[in-house]
């Protein structure tokens, strides 16, 4: 049992929700992004989702595709990032998925990619643009390594696919709240809370919720139907924010914290 399992089996034996946390690796610098997970875990973060960036993203909107082009311009890989879990392991034991897209993962070889995510202490992997229909082999050497899987449920999902998802997910299922990209909005679906009830009646995994979710209303409002919700956007504006203070780390932990309050 890896670390997001046992946090999930943790949580529901306590009957509370998660709260995830995305960050872009690298941005502003990889020195910051682990100072922020270990802030993180300070803060109450669950499970932070370490964003890897990629030149041609699929799921992510301007925010995201902005810190991503931040930190490959500072020759941030795929490479450093794995050394920056590892680093991150020595003081902490908090879970950590990394979200990528499939090309990097390809490139690097997918065998030698479980491998050397697992010896870094990576728990799990989100990949967007790899649907189940493909991702046998990933799946494979993944479980072999124990390192989760996480896969995407969508509202236009159909009944038949859900379940298919639901048992290629050893990690937990990554409900996407909205039609579109990533990105804060004001407000969410009106049917998210009816959909997601749903879904949760149709699979076994855990159900955490992403995309537009920015507020502390709106995580109080999603964690009453969501085993747990995760906030990108709106940490990384922070982020950008405080780019220049001295204090960023601090800065956004709080404002983290705020939202964590909320679950």
């Amino acid at each position: 049992m890896n670390r997001i399992n046992k946090k999930f089996k943790e949580l529901k034996k306590q009957k509370k929700k998660a709260f995830i946390a995305f960050i872009t690796a690298g941005d502003p610098s990889l020195a910051v992004t682990k100072q922020l997970v270990l802030a993180f875990e300070k803060s109450g973060v669950d499970i932070v989702e370490i964003g890897v960036p990629f030149s041609d993203p699929l799921a992510d909107g301007p925010t995201i595709q902005a810190a991503s082009q931040r930190a490959l311009k500072k020759g941030v890989t795929l490479k450093k990032i794995l050394n920056l879990v590892k680093e991150i392991r020595t003081q902490s034991e908090i879970p950590i998925a990394l979200m990528t897209y499939y090309n990097p993962v390809f490139h690097f070889g997918l065998d030698d990619f479980a491998l050397v995510a697992a010896d870094a202490g990576v728990d799990g992997l989100i990949i967007p643009d790899l649907p189940t229909e493909e991702a046998a082999p990933l799946v494979k050497v993944a479980n072999k390594q124990k390192v989760a899987t996480v896969f995407f449920i969508s509202p236009t999902t159909k009944k038949d696919r859900i379940k298919s998802i639901d048992k290629a997910t050893s990690g937990f299922i990554y409900y996407v709240s909205l039609t579109g990209v990533t990105g804060e909005r004001t407000k969410l679906p009106k049917e998210l809370m009816a959909d997601l009830k749903s879904v949760k009646r149709q699979v076994a995994k855990p159900v955490c919720v992403g995309f537009g979710i920015s507020t502390g209303a709106q995580v109080k409002e999603v964690a009453k139907a969501a085993d747990g919700v995760i906030v990108g956007s709106a940490i990384i504006k922070e982020i950008v924010k405080n780019a220049k203070h001295k204090d960023l780390v601090p800065r956004v932990a709080e404002f983290v914290s705020e939202l964590v309050s909320y679950v």
